[in-house]
């Protein structure tokens, strides 16, 4: 009898967890990745918005802000609306890796503006293929039905696997999960066609070259890509 109660309470435990675990996996929401360009490179100077120059870095900072600002109104909702789910993360790159700079998880608007008023020493390689194979798993373990990587760079991979290398495992990774990671580059101050080989795999790719170009491409990704939940509707069981 004791055999037979403890099967039944373990089987009631397991379908409870199963149970919540596909609940998890449904939820509605974005989980966003941003891996932002920390190399040498980011030092040298593009044209800002009053047509003057200024270095790229700094130019990234203040789309980092704008970036952060359009989450957090998409976060808290229409007027009179509930609020909606995101959980992001800032990636950066660490030698011929990457590491969080803003933790992944609740969204965290705040902490995203703090990086983009500190940060100010670009150095070191641009090791793309790794910062996106770590930002895609911290993404495909989030709960939240929508994931998307968005990249923010101004060069070629320079240090361990490329992109278009890493992506097929990523998405094979992803399949097996039941689930999609949109990907999305931001080419700035370099030919987009540098990434032609993600955007046959299926990276929305696009191109700024200046400091009104990169603000316009970010609002067009995530406006239109990210956070419209048309965009990539749910699907109904």
């Amino acid at each position: 009898m004791k055999i037979i109660l403890s099967l039944a309470v373990l089987t009631a435990l397991v379908t409870l967890e199963q149970g919540t675990t596909c609940r998890a996996a449904d939820e509605d929401g974005v989980a966003l990745a941003i891996i932002y360009d920390t190399s040498g490179s980011m030092h040298d100077a593009v044209r800002d918005s009053t047509g003057g120059a200024a270095p790229k870095y700094v130019i990234a900072n203040r789309a980092l802000t704008a970036v952060a600002k359009q989450i957090e109104a998409f976060a808290a909702g229409n007027a009179g609306g509930a609020s909606r789910k995101v959980e992001a993360g800032l990636f950066v790159f660490s030698g011929e890796s990457a590491r969080e700079a803003v933790k992944f998880g609740p969204f965290d608007a705040a902490a995203l503006r703090e990086f983009a008023r500190t940060f100010s020493t670009p150095s070191g390689n641009t090791p793309l293929g790794n910062a996106l194979s770590i930002a895609t798993r911290k993404v495909m373990s989030s709960p939240l039905s929508r994931k998307h990587v968005l990249i923010i760079t101004d060069g070629m991979n320079t240090a361990g696997p490329t992109p278009a290398a890493v992506m097929p495992k990523l998405k094979q990774q992803a399949q097996e999960k039941q689930m999609t990671v949109s990907v999305h580059f931001v080419a700035f101050d370099v030919d987009a066609k540098v990434f032609d080989s993600v955007k046959k795999l299926g990276a929305t790719v696009v191109g700024a070259s200046d400091e009104k170009q990169l603000d316009t491409q970010l609002d067009y990704i995530l406006q239109r890509k990210i956070l419209l939940e048309e965009e990539e509707p749910v699907k109904k069981k």
